[in-house]
């Protein structure tokens, strides 16, 4: 599967890029042709796409609109877990139907809730009122239901985090659009309010020890990583064809030589991103904290590689490049989006070490 790419796709991504607001139209269309629905296996009503394909969607997408791209990563990765649970015979029927039947988008705020979650969680008759400001929230606007998380610190074992769907309907959620960045300024990453939201008892898909490592996190980390970086890996495809396109004709030495090193960055990004895919094996891969670890290593490796592409793209094309004429700087910015996915480079190389010496992930 393909998804069709509007013939203005990049001028609107200019234009919401300028405006700091989502495209809505694109997520539109994005339902429309069976986007959203296609890591749904065929047998649920969706078109059964791999994990490998729908980051090849993703980084086709993010040549012309990063932004959207990268906002359809976090609904992606989400559904990518649901189809890792399907393969271990594990029941997604319910978050399946949502997107086929109702086109569903999901709206991820794990990077913000990580191990420790916030908000407050307070028992009640059938299930919890929940509030919390989860940000960032990216696709809030278009999106129908948050998957998130609330720490429970009464519970009677001792401190949990509860995790959950809420829809972003239900009474007492709002939206306050706070999200105004450097980069990825169209992803609508704005900040989801919840104010004493009643959660029913079935809407809690997991509960857990606050503060301690979970094995769900894992699952998530191997289903999300190759998504989310496939989407960045479009934005230094789209960095080196603009930079060539510019230099066409030009055989100095230092632009043949910075046009070298352009693309073996490049080279190292799409590389190692690949491998993200080999390790997640369309699904079926074991969540061990050691996957964990590869997965997390390869993202701050792939990361600095689509960073160091894009840079050098503006290097070569000289002073052309830096303006905001250019879709260079503006890639350039949204490339730098990709730092702040779990986990930044310190917390990653912790992370690694730790599992190396047999310990926790986290301390």
């Amino acid at each position: 599967m393909t998804t069709t790419i509007p013939a203005d796709w990049a001028d609107q991504a200019r234009a919401h890029d300028r405006s700091g607001t989502i495209n809505v139209e694109a997520f539109d269309a994005l339902r429309t042709d069976g986007t959203t629905k296609a890591l749904v296996p065929v047998e649920f009503g969706g078109l059964g796409v791999s994990h490998a394909e729908m980051g090849a969607m993703l980084q086709s997408i993010a040549r012309f609109d990063p932004a959207t791209a990268v906002t359809l990563s976090m609904h992606a990765h989400l559904l990518a877990a649901q189809v890792w649970r399907h393969h271990r015979g594990l029941d997604a029927s319910a978050t399946f139907r949502k997107v086929v039947d109702e086109s569903a988008v999901l709206i991820s705020t794990g990077a913000s809730d990580w191990v420790g979650s916030n908000g407050q969680a307070r028992r009640v008759d059938g299930g919890y009122r929940v509030s919390a400001r989860k940000a960032p929230a990216s696709g809030c606007e278009v999106g129908t239901i948050l998957a998130t998380s609330f720490r429970w610190d009464d519970a009677p074992e001792g401190p949990q985090v509860l995790h959950c769907s809420v829809p972003l309907t239900a009474p007492g959620v709002s939206i306050d659009l706070t999200w105004d960045t450097l980069g990825q300024r169209a992803t609508g990453s704005h900040t989801v309010v919840l104010d004493d939201v009643f959660v029913p008892d079935a809407a809690i898909s997991l509960a857990r020890p606050a503060d301690q490592w979970h094995a769900v996190w894992n699952t998530v980390l191997g289903a999300a990583l190759p998504l989310i970086m496939s989407a960045y890996l479009g934005i230094a495809d789209a960095a080196v064809e603009a930079a060539k396109a510019t230099v066409a004709g030009r055989t100095e030495q230092h632009v043949l030589q910075l046009l070298g090193e352009m693309l073996n960055a490049h080279t190292t990004a799409a590389d190692v991103i690949a491998a993200m895919f080999v390790d997640a094996e369309d699904l079926h891969f074991d969540n061990t904290d050691q996957i964990a670890s590869r997965m997390l290593s390869r993202k701050t490796v792939a990361s600095n590689a689509v960073i160091e592409t894009v840079r050098l793209a503006i290097e070569a094309t000289g002073g052309s490049g830096y303006t905001r004429a250019s879709d260079l700087e503006r890639l350039y910015r949204d490339a730098h989006g990709s730092l702040f996915h779990p986990l930044g480079r310190a917390k990653q190389t912790t992370f690694s070490g730790r599992v190396a010496q047999g310990l926790s992930p986290i301390g």
